[in-house]
């Protein structure tokens, strides 16, 4: 390791302040201490731990890069020739956001979701190429250019109402171009989708437009409805006229009938209000004994427009 040598000086160091200088004894206590000081520091330095979820590689100051990976636990090294390097390679999560166009040149917004990890067998490549920092160097540039390749395919429409295809598209292509670079992609997903402010103001004119359409719809729906329900009431209305015509004809006592009868409101009316009134009878059609005519005969005051 790189503190190999200066842990020996130290110890040296501090052996030579604690003995005095009186001849050969003094020297080869300070050899020993020095001994016992570079041993010490070389067994301190020649072992090292790999904590859970991640990997180690080692580098030789003489042949490099050794093309082995150490998995979790205790190892040993030799200090100052070999250096380990350790991994973290547990998936991380990662959020990437990018601005491309669609088909139809509308400028669209995209948050992707990637969690990634190292290939654990290739991880002394990995760091001979990219290095630690491997996430930062790749995932930023392959996302935006898959985004912007599988975003041109489709419309502003089809990306809402086509989201899983379009994922599902991304995430095929976005995982066979990281395998290039020695990731492992375990998920990609959409978590943001939203369109230019020019898109967003047309889209809403558009409701606005349909919904004022449906309901002149429903106006004009309406308008025809009372047109019927009008000449509907004013036919049943002629058929009655009609029916009262020859009944009266038929029958002269019909009008005696019909006169009894509003009489017969009226004095209902009369008798639920709290209000006292006074009015002549013939205006309430009350004298309904003045006017009884012999059957089969029409009294000459009892006209149709006395009974109305």
């Amino acid at each position: 390791m790189n503190n190999f040598f200066d842990a020996a000086q130290n110890a040296a160091r501090n052996a030579r302040a604690g003995m005095p200088n009186s001849g050969g004894g003094a020297g080869t206590a300070a050899k020993v201490a020095l001994g016992v000081g570079l041993l010490g520091a070389a067994v301190y330095n020649s072992y090292f731990n790999v904590e859970g979820g991640h990997r180690a590689v080692i580098f030789n100051r003489i042949v490099g890069m050794k093309d082995v990976v150490m998995s979790e636990g205790t190892h040993f090294v030799i200090p100052w020739f070999e250096r380990p390097i350790i991994y973290d390679v547990r998936t991380r999560p990662r959020n990437i956001t990018s601005l491309t166009g669609s088909k139809d040149l509308q400028m669209v917004n995209i948050t992707l979701r990637v969690l990634s990890r190292p290939d654990e067998k290739v991880l002394p490549s990995i760091y001979q190429t990219l290095g630690l920092d491997y996430d930062e160097r790749v995932l930023p540039s392959i996302v935006n250019e898959v985004l912007k390749s599988v975003v041109a395919q489709y419309n502003a429409s089809q990306l809402i109402t086509m989201r899983e295809q379009v994922s599902r598209t991304i995430a095929n292509n976005l995982i066979a171009r990281a395998r290039e670079f020695h990731l492992t992609l375990d998920d990609v997903s959409i978590t943001h989708l939203s369109f230019g402010k020019e898109y967003t103001e047309a889209v809403e004119a558009k409701q606005v437009a349909q919904q004022e359409a449906e309901r002149a719809k429903f106006i004009v729906e309406k308008a025809i409805q009372d047109k019927k329900s009008i000449i509907i009431r004013a036919q049943g209305e002629a058929k009655s006229a009609e029916l009262i015509g020859k009944a009266i004809a038929s029958n002269p006592g019909f009008i005696e009938l019909r006169r009894i009868e509003t009489a017969k409101d009226i004095a209902n009316t009369v008798s639920r209000s709290q209000n006292r009134v006074y009015l002549n009878s013939d205006t309430l059609l009350l004298n309904l004994l003045d006017n009884i005519t012999e059957p089969g005969t029409l009294d000459k005051h009892a006209t149709p427009d006395r009974v109305r």
